[in-house]
């Protein structure tokens, strides 16, 4: 690794092992709490899925190549820099894509949290990593307290969103819809004959 790379990121490797591994290990929560809404949700809401719950796995994967990226034992700070705006730009249109399925899908309205957590916190942390990348070369010291603190808020809004898939289906999920009671009492009468 070139002398100026080394000086920079090296201060940063455990913080980077911790967050990426925590972003690893919370990938696969994700998976249980994709499991637990397949167990208690009709199969058509993918729509919901690819919404609010594919990206959490990405923003957990995203933390976890910030984590890769800044661990990698680098030549220059330009490679470096230019690693993290593929990243942050990529991370940006991702969230594009992701506010484009929140307002098409119709078997949840989201609410002001849900978009503060779905789109405005996550562009704004790709944002922070796009010009980190642009400041990087500038001040690398600076630049890498930016990245550390998307790639925090990035992981806080993964789990941020895990637990609230998994309140949410706690709470609403296993409620069956009833078919409302004929006026005259008794059970609703069964399906129609042909």
């Amino acid at each position: 690794m070139h002398h100026d790379v080394a000086t920079y990121l090296s201060a940063w490797e455990n913080f980077y092992i911790i967050v990426g591994s925590s972003a690893g290990a919370l990938t696969g929560l994700q998976f249980v709490v994709i499991a637990l809404v397949a167990e208690v949700r009709p199969r058509n809401q993918s729509g919901e899925i690819s919404a609010f719950g594919t990206p959490t796995v990405v923003h957990f994967c995203a933390v976890l190549l910030l984590g890769a990226i800044l661990s990698a034992p680098w030549g220059a700070l330009s490679n470096v820099a230019f690693a993290l705006g593929t990243c942050g730009l990529a991370g940006l249109i991702y969230c594009g894509i992701v506010v484009k399925r929140a307002r098409l899908q119709k078997g949840y309205e989201p609410m002001t949290e849900d978009w503060i957590f779905h789109a405005v916190l996550p562009i704004l942390s790709y944002a922070g990593v796009l010009i980190a990348a642009i400041a990087f070369l500038r001040g690398p010291a600076s630049a890498l307290f930016v990245v550390a603190a998307a790639a925090l808020i990035l992981l806080f809004i993964g789990i941020h969103n895990a637990w609230d898939t998994v309140t949410y289906i706690a709470v609403r999920g296993w409620e069956v819809p009833t078919a409302p009671a004929p006026s005259g009492g008794g059970s609703p009468d069964p399906a129609p004959r042909d």
